[in-house]
């Protein structure tokens, strides 16, 4: 095992945080088994805000302490974490420096050759796993004979979700330990579904750990599972799973499926090569399995989507903790009262937000009581589905229900500090709704609103003090999607922008401080790129190519797809409000204007097979040029659309940065992680500089070095 040297790291990466290893032995006469165990136990010497991680330097002195615990007395060995922490995976921070796929090749063989050796040796070796385990760390505990869980631990193999494969063990051990199946749905399922970690019980049912125990006795309980192994007490039967030729086939089919759902028809290299090891896990053995993992790790290393993946993710990381451009948070007021000017589904939405992450009254308001009971009713129905989930017990729920209140009078917000508008998307309903509640509420009261495109300036306009006005904009599902855009006009000041950041805050969103300005970042981006995928088809391009055409990035989903989701009519809505604020490269379409006046909500139907296939309703309704284009011609024009805009509103100021912008089209409409954002995919694909005479983003940002 060639582990007496660390792998030097290209000038300019971050130093390594190495986490150590320390070896004690452990008497096991107490627990009834004869001998020692030898305990390893990883510690990075931080808090828990920085887990333990798996570098070249950490890897060597855990290869040194395996070798002598291997050499001592003791009769097994066993590797636990600090406190709460197992180990997160590998160190990625120097990834995006490395320039040598010999040094890729490197960095995964290291690893197998430190942690292979956990089964290799004649010795019975333990993981246990106290907190958290992530791709590597849980490798760790899959080399290991036995494992042991935390019942607070949550565990995961996220590499594809990043752009990489399990490399150090993960895709050949995991299919043999558990079976096919199941080792399809913790790599490609979970890892695709937003990178779902597994909770300890659920680690436990699939068999990838023998034993769960809770936190408060966890080494004991441990060390005595240990004991119990050695000493012949208890015995874990395995199963072979690669006999099973049919389950295996199956399985890889799942993969494709969940591949395919998550990616459309593009083809996206992680995924496809972590099946590729999943399915040659069947016959290969261990080394020829990590053999593969290694070409497969260096392969993606080495590409362009993994720099965009770690790009992208390292960014949300960052912009979850710092909100660029946010005043001080001591400038924020305390809240006490929250109102929501609504009852429809989403006002219903954002006060059940409110009311779970703030925990303070909830009050709101619409026309008649018949609607406001119909938003009381939909928020304590979403209550108790929370109670029969067991997110939230029937106390906690019964507490949150006796703090919701709803009114057709305004004067019920007059105790508020905050209220937030999501009314009909009409400027003066807005102004005349402001005016009214400025006459109620006190002068430190902040009003917001939900807007998606209107100007929040022109909604504060004849107010005695517009400087308490913000726009708060939300996407929907509230609950599910991670960003809030917080535009800030000129008159709005500090206390209101870091009373909206505090919020922001408390209800775990992601927030970027924008201008006020049409749309601000996310739909005024989509409305740019959806207005020239229809135009293509007022001009004759036929829908399926039009739809198709941005099929090869990978996005969530098609255009015409995205538009049954947005709705025709909240489509044209920002179409027409950006057409009057920006001009004429934000046009009306015939179509659009067609769909809404004939009630159509979506271009695609399900036929009786539950098949997607456009609206026959829809289709007849588009009035076709003469002028088609090809898929190609039309991913270039939306392509250069987009680098257009976003040159636009980084010249305006909409945002200061343009990973800001990168960090909205992320979390706003699920620009895919492996493209890295939308301006250093423009930039990789030469459109910025064709377009706006220059890249976005300086050369070796989410991409090879040059």
């Amino acid at each position: 095992m060639s582990t007496d040297t660390a792998i030097t790291m290209p000038e300019g990466a971050p130093e390594e945080v190495v986490t150590h290893s320390f070896l004690r032995e452990v008497d096991l006469s107490a627990f009834g088994a004869t001998g020692s165990l030898a305990l390893i136990t990883l510690d990075n010497g931080l808090d828990h805000n920085r887990p333990n991680t798996l570098g070249p330097k950490t890897l060597v002195e855990l290869g040194e302490r395996i070798a002598q615990a291997e050499a001592s007395s003791a009769v097994a060995i066993a590797i636990i974490g600090k406190p709460f922490i197992f180990a997160a995976g590998a160190d990625l921070s120097a990834i995006a420096f490395l320039s040598d796929r010999a040094q890729a090749l490197a960095i995964g063989k290291l690893g197998h050759d430190v942690l292979r050796r956990l089964n290799e040796m004649k010795k019975p070796t333990f993981s246990f796993i106290n907190g958290l385990a992530l791709g590597g760390g849980l490798e760790i505990g899959l080399h290991s004979d036995y494992r042991t869980i935390a019942s607070t631990a949550f565990v995961g193999l996220p590499e594809v979700f990043l752009g990489l494969v399990p490399g150090w063990g993960g895709a050949t051990i995991l299919p043999q330990l558990i079976g096919p199946e199941k080792a399809v749905q913790v790599i490609m399922a979970n890892s695709l579904n937003n990178n779902t970690m597994l909770r300890a019980k659920d680690a436990l049912a699939l068999g990838i750990a023998d034993a769960l125990f809770d936190p408060a006795d966890f080494l004991e309980k441990s060390v005595q599972f240990a004991a119990d192994i050695l000493s012949g007490k208890q015995k874990i039967e395995r199963s072979d799973h690669t006999t099973d030729g049919a389950a295996w086939a199956s399985a890889i089919a799942a993969g494709n499926a969940a591949m395919v759902k998550k990616y459309g028809n593009a083809d996206i290299a992680s995924p496809r090569r972590a099946l590729a090891l999943l399915e040659a896990a069947r016959t290969s053995s261990r080394g020829e399995g990590f053999d593969a993992e290694d070409i497969a790790l260096a392969d993606l290393v080495m590409s362009d989507p993994l720099r965009a993946s770690l790009y992208a993710f390292n960014l949300i990381q960052k912009k979850r903790k710092k909100v660029e451009g946010a005043p001080k948070p001591a400038l924020a007021r305390k809240v006490t009262k929250v109102g929501v000017v609504g009852a429809g589904l989403m006002a219903s939405q954002l006060a059940l937000i409110i009311l779970r992450n703030l925990k303070v009254p909830v009050v709101i308001t619409d026309l008649d009581q018949e609607r406001v009971d119909k938003g009381l009713a939909y928020i304590n129905a979403e209550l108790q589905k929370l109670v029969e989930k067991r997110r939230l017990s029937s106390e906690g729920a019964a507490r949150l229900a006796a703090l919701i209140s709803g009114s057709t009078d305004k004067n019920a917000y007059a105790g508020c500090d905050f209220i937030i508008e999501a009314i009909f998307e009409e400027l003066p309903l807005k102004q005349k709704l402001f005016k009214e509640l400025e006459a109620i509420i006190s002068l430190e009261c902040i009003l917001a609103t939900n807007t998606s495109s209107l100007s929040v300036t022109k909604m504060a306009e004849g107010l005695t003090h517009p400087e308490r006005v913000v726009g708060f904009h939300f996407f929907n599902p509230v609950a599910v999607m991670p960003l809030l855009e917080i535009a800030r006009t000129a008159d709005t000041d500090d206390a209101t922008t870091a009373t909206a950041v505090a919020i922001g805050k408390e209800l775990k969103k992601t927030m970027v401080i924008v201008k006020d300005s049409p749309a601000f970042v996310v739909n005024r981006l989509l409305t740019r790129f959806m207005g020239e995928i229809t135009d293509a088809i007022d001009e004759g391009t036929p829908p399926e190519i039009a739809d198709i055409a941005m099929a090869p990035l990978g996005l969530p989903m098609s255009s015409l797809q995205l538009l049954g989701l947005v709705g025709p009519g909240v489509a044209l809505h920002v179409a027409e409000t950006l057409h009057h604020s920006l001009g004429d490269r934000y046009k009306i379409s015939p179509t659009m204007q067609a769909f809404v006046a004939k009630g159509i909500r979506t271009f695609y139907i399900k036929d009786g097979d539950g098949k997607q296939i456009a609206n026959p309703e829809a289709v007849a309704l588009i009035n076709a040029g003469n002028q088609p284009s090809s898929a190609e011609q039309v991913r270039l024009r939306a392509l250069t659309a987009l680098a257009e805009e976003a040159r636009m509103m980084l010249d305006e100021g909409v945002v200061a940065t343009a990973a800001e912008i990168d960090l909205c089209m992320l979390l706003g409409c699920g620009w895919p992680l492996h493209l890295g954002g939308i301006l250093p995919y423009l930039d990789r694909e030469g459109v910025s500089e064709s377009v706006a005479g220059s890249r976005f983003h300086p050369a070796g940002v989410a991409s090879l070095p040059a």
